[in-house]
């Protein structure tokens, strides 16, 4: 019985599990908006495309 009371409390492993559920959140953000972050990239990329010759 104190077995299963000890291996209730234990907390070793919730960091694990909370990173990788932030990490499993994170992805699925990333691949709902997929298509919304590549065009924000994109866009910024060639903005600083655009904008590097005004330098020269």
């Amino acid at each position: 019985m104190n077995k299963i009371k000890e291996f209730i409390r234990e907390e070793r492993g919730v960091g694990v599990v909370e990173i990788i559920l932030i990490l499993v959140i994170l992805i699925g953000l990333v691949i709902l908006f997929r298509t919304t972050i590549v065009k924000i990239v994109t866009d910024i990329l060639g903005s600083i495309t655009n904008n590097t010759s005004t330098f020269k």
